[in-house]
């Protein structure tokens, strides 16, 4: 049977006499909420980073990272910072960026490695207890959870959940987490501020 030629159906696309397409719902199109929801995470860390600057006064001095206080650092530590950096910039603009592309996806599984890998990497500092683990595991411990999680819910499309699951690691695996490492005396502090 020939189709008619008003309309023309292939295998779920219909077309109508005018060559024109039905406007498809695009699941990943980011609305004003939407946008403003993934510069949270960012809003946060910036204030949490100006609020020691403030609060700490004429103590902090912020220059130019002295990277040589990180090089002489154990392995791991070195190994946890370089995959904390590279999972805040994926992160960022993955949050940013358009959603459902391949690229996307390709990004997505390398800020997964980078996040697993600073979960993993963090059982293995004890710097705040010493031979024990401190409160920020606890959000060590969610970030290797959540991750598998989130990445789950990619996988069945559910992706109102893969949003809310990574958006939670990003914001407290690195922003929250992050900022305790700015506390005045620990490594990042001295870094950037000391």
């Amino acid at each position: 049977m020939k189709p008619s030629v008003e309309s023309l159906s292939i295998e779920g696309l219909s077309i109508d006499a005018a060559g024109a397409a039905p406007a498809i719902e695009d699941p990943f199109h980011s609305s004003r909420l939407e946008v403003m929801i993934r510069a949270v995470p960012l809003t946060i860390g910036l204030g949490v980073a100006l609020a020691l600057i403030v609060i700490l006064g004429g103590r902090a001095h912020l220059h130019w990272p002295n990277l040589s206080l990180i090089v002489a650092q154990p392995l791991v530590l070195r190994m946890h910072i370089a995959a904390a950096s590279m999972a805040l910039l994926i992160g960022t603009g993955l949050m940013w960026g358009p959603k459902g592309t391949t690229i996307h996806r390709a990004f997505g599984w390398t800020w997964v490695i980078a996040m697993m890998t600073v979960a993993i990497s963090s059982f293995f500092i004890h710097t705040i207890n010493p031979g024990g683990f401190s409160p920020i595991h606890a959000l060590s411990a969610y970030v290797a959870i959540g991750l598998p999680m989130g990445v789950a819910f990619a996988r069945r499309h559910n992706i109102r959940a893969h949003r809310r699951m990574m958006t939670g690691n990003f914001l407290f695996g690195l922003i929250v987490a992050g900022a305790f490492t700015l506390v005045p005396g620990r490594l990042m502090w001295k870094v950037f501020f000391g």
